[in-house]
C-alpha cells in the first residue's frame, strides 16, 4: 500500500461510525390546563413506542430537576436512540408513532427537538 493511501482511514472512520449511536431528544411542555392523567398517558405512550417500532435501540425519560430553572417551561425530556440516521427516518412516519403525535398534540404548548451523533 502507498505511502499516504486513504484506504485505511476509511477503515478506521466506519468502525469508528459503527460505534457511534444517533440521539433524538425531545423535550416537552405542556398546556397550563393538562391534566396530570394525561401527562402520564403521555409518558407512557412514549415509552411503548420502543416495543412498536424495531429501530429504536434506547429509550430513557425524565422531568426537569434542574436548580438552574433555565428549562423555559419544558418539563419533560425523551431520549431515543438509534443505530442510525436511517432507523430515525423509519421511526418518524411509522404509524405507532403517528399516533402518538396525534394524541398528544391536543395537551403540547411546545416541542424543541435535537439529534445528534454521539462522540466517544
Amino acid at each position: 500500500m502507498a505511502q499516504g493511501d486513504p484506504a485505511p482511514k476509511k477503515a478506521e472512520s466506519s468502525q469508528a461510525d459503527s460505534k457511534r449511536l444517533y440521539r433524538h431528544v425531545v423535550l416537552f411542555k405542556f398546556k397550563e390546563e393538562a391534566k396530570q392523567e394525561q401527562i402520564d398517558d403521555i409518558v407512557e405512550a412514549f415509552g411503548s413506542l420502543q416495543n412498536e417500532i424495531d429501530t429504536i435501540i434506547g429509550y430513557e425519560h425524565g422531568t426537569d430537576v434542574s436548580p438552574e430553572k433555565l428549562s423555559k417551561g419544558f418539563t419533560h425530556c425523551f431520549m431515543v436512540t438509534f443505530k442510525s440516521k436511517a432507523d430515525l427516518d423509519a421511526y418518524l412516519p411509522h404509524p405507532a408513532h403517528q399516533a402518538f403525535t396525534v394524541k398528544l398534540k391536543p395537551i403540547l404548548a411546545d416541542v424543541l427537538v435535537v439529534d445528534y451523533w454521539t462522540h466517544e
